[in-house]
């Protein structure tokens, strides 16, 4: 499995730019409306220290990080989910990602074209208020669709009925449905809707360079709001971010002191994302390949195997794991055996962040 993420945000707040930051792609930026006129996709690598961690240790010929699969559509008005503006036509492309990443202005300055103040709360009302909209025209739709069978005395489509005219009701009242305790049955009755306002936010405030410590009034707008809805945000300069990408690696250490920075905000995004989604990594590596795998956390051994292929979790029998820290320790893979330190795990363990495993399959 692997992480996707959809950027929203209102026109010009800095979506593409954080896009290109995080994947390189060279998605066009421009200084007027509606500057992406299609959806971007790419897919990025996952920032990862333990990966060098074990290249260190171990030879192997081929080396695959995890990646997450990034959509940045046009940006969003009022009016988006009656056809308003372009960012409309896409929402689509975002419905299927995993998380969505809401690009919030919170920088000021005339470099950008945008006739209302700076204003946070305003933009992420409108976002929200939309996706929102959205969702009702496609419960809306749902619900026409099963309450000809709820009529006909079909026991699911009547309890998909209740479930839908209830989560129309909340949408109408502005109530949040990623923030509801919904049951395993109702999760399961609502995933194939793809609902975007369920789906869970990070808020990224788009800082000017005056504020990478995020102090600023309009960041802690954005920091407030997350807090009130139980969501989570991130404060990064996508300009300065962007900047630091095309630099070689001598440039980009020598700018990042002089500015003070210990670490680039791509890696905390990427790692905030896989927190907000309660995820982790696990590693396998032979001769042929270091390769990393996205997981679940808590998922046990013979589901994490199924990630590699389905059939590994059929027939899983057991598996061979150390950690990451452990081969610091050792060294190699034959010192950690002789140390005693590579464990035999059964079906009920779960995984931890960082393991290395060799799984042993039956047929």
């Amino acid at each position: 499995m692997s992480l996707s993420c959809g950027i929203v945000g209102l026109p010009n707040v800095g979506k593409s730019t954080l896009f290109n930051a995080l994947t390189a792609a060279g998605a066009e930026m421009g200084n007027f409306p509606f500057c992406t006129i299609d959806p971007n996709l790419a897919i990025a690598e996952v920032p990862d220290d333990n990966m060098g961690r074990i290249l260190s240790h171990v030879e192997t010929k081929k080396v695959i990080p995890a990646v997450i699969k990034v959509v940045d559509i046009a940006g969003l008005i009022a009016g988006a989910s009656k056809g308003e503006g372009l960012g409309n036509k896409f929402l689509a492309n975002i419905r299927e990602t995993d998380a969505i990443l809401h690009v919030v202005r919170c920088f000021e300055g005339s470099q950008v074209v945008r006739e209302e103040p700076v204003n946070p709360k305003s933009d992420i009302e409108i976002i929200d208020v939309e996706l929102a909209l959205a969702d009702l025209d496609t419960v809306q739709k749902a619900l026409d669709r099963v309450s000809k069978k709820a009529r006909s005395g079909d026991k699911e489509s009547i309890v998909q009925k209740e479930l839908f005219e209830r989560v129309a009701t909340m949408l109408e009242a502005g109530e949040s449905l990623r923030a509801n305790d919904w049951s395993a049955a109702e999760s399961a009755a609502l995933k194939p809707l793809c609902l975007l306002s369920a789906k869970p936010v990070l808020y990224v405030a788009n800082v000017g360079d005056d504020d990478l410590t995020a102090d600023g009034k309009h960041a802690q707008v954005v920091a407030q709001h997350a807090e009130a809805t139980g969501a989570e945000w991130i404060a990064i300069c996508t300009d300065l971010e962007s900047e630091l990408r095309n630099m070689d690696a001598e440039d980009q250490a020598s700018f990042q002191a002089d500015l003070g920075l210990t670490e680039l905000g791509l890696p905390r995004l990427i790692r905030a994302a896989y927190s907000l989604l309660g995820l982790q990594t696990f590693y396998t590596v032979g001769p042929k390949e270091l390769r990393a795998w996205t997981i679940h956390a808590g998922w046990k051994g013979p589901k994490a195997a199924g990630v590699i292929h389905t059939d590994f979790e059929k027939n899983f029998i057991r598996a061979e794991v150390y950690s990451v820290d452990d081969l610091d320790e050792f060294g190699s893979e034959a010192a950690i055996k002789a140390a005693g330190r590579m464990r035999t795990e059964g079906r009920d363990y779960a995984l931890a962040e960082g393991d290395v495993c060799h799984f042993l399959i039956g047929p």
